[in-house]
């Protein structure tokens, strides 16, 4: 009987023993599988990265190598220049007239960027953090507006600021730009806010702090890598817009750097490197721009994803 018990219990040892194996060898496949799902999602993604990256270095490499060509020299492709030639640059300064044309546009930038960053944190901190009447549907308005281009407003644009004398002035353009980038920049900031742990703002009221010293001093400083990445779309945004620009300002003293641009085109369509070399100047202040608030401009759109 004993010999019985004593074969019983190796028995069920063993079973057990064969149990734990399989279940180890079960977690070593899954991990291994995991392992190398992961390894090819991670190479996809930087095959799908280095595409897309030369498809934006590329036809910026091709204009900045036609721009050091000869002036009036025909230019066939992406090709090295057997010499550098930067004269082209000072000619398209001179006759393009770009100081007056970055001036004006630096000009409406920074009239556009600080109020946009303002009325967007102000909008955003509302409706991302109080429970207002009707809160949801002022923020569905402000994502419709989304869907609006510019192209189908400008002309009754015109006329409106036309009634009332803002037609060739710099504030009609900021004003307008403030509007047009309104809707992105309240669904940015308000998407930030949203985000943000409720007893945060619960143990700052529970201590006594104002809505605007909540604002102030507890959501702000957690707030810097979102305005950051939206203060640099919406200098590139004001810094581009071009068709707004041409249609509300005729004095060409005023017209910012694509607007200019636009008409060197016309004037000197024939001369391929300097118009090139027109084209870098205008890019450059936003690769500035990008390559200064880099860091910070990727931490906020990784946030935003990552909350999204």
């Amino acid at each position: 009987m004993k010999a019985v018990n004593d074969l019983k219990a190796t028995t069920d040892a063993t079973a057990e023993a064969v149990e734990a194996v399989e279940a180890a060898t079960t977690v070593v496949t899954t991990k291994t599988t995991v392992n190398r799902a992961s390894r090819a999602e991670r190479w996809s993604g930087y095959a799908l990265l280095t595409v897309m990256a030369i498809a934006v270095v590329v036809p910026f490499l091709s204009v900045f190598l036609a721009s050091l060509r000869p002036a009036g020299e025909p230019v066939t492709g992406l090709a090295w220049p057997v010499e550098w030639n930067l004269a082209n640059y000072r000619r398209a300064w001179t006759v393009a007239g770009f100081s007056d044309l970055i001036r004006s546009s630096l000009v409406v930038a920074l009239g556009v960027v600080p109020a946009s960053l303002v009325l967007a944190t102000l909008a955003g901190y509302a409706l991302g953090t109080m429970r207002l009447p009707g809160g949801n549907a002022v923020a569905a308005f402000f994502i419709a507006g989304l869907t609006i281009p510019v192209e189908l407003i400008v002309v009754p644009l015109y006329f409106d600021l036309r009634a009332v004398g803002l037609t060739n002035t710099y504030l009609g353009v900021i004003l307008v730009e403030i509007a047009l980038f309104m809707p992105f920049s309240v669904f940015w900031m308000r998407t930030h806010f949203r985000a943000t742990p409720p007893s945060l703002v619960e143990a700052a009221r529970i201590d006594g702090a104002s809505s605007g010293t909540i604002l102030l001093r507890v959501l702000l400083p957690l707030a810097r890598p979102s305005l950051m990445t939206l203060g640099v779309l919406v200098f590139m945004w004001s810094w581009n817009q071009f068709l707004l620009v041409l249609v509300l300002i005729q004095d060409a003293t005023l017209r910012t750097a694509p607007a200019g641009l636009g008409f060197f085109v016309g004037q000197n369509n024939t001369d391929v490197p300097t118009l090139a070399a027109g084209t870098v100047i205008v890019m450059l202040p936003i690769m500035i721009v990008y390559l200064l608030f880099q860091r910070s401009f990727v931490t906020g759109l990784l946030r935003g994803a990552m909350k999204g």
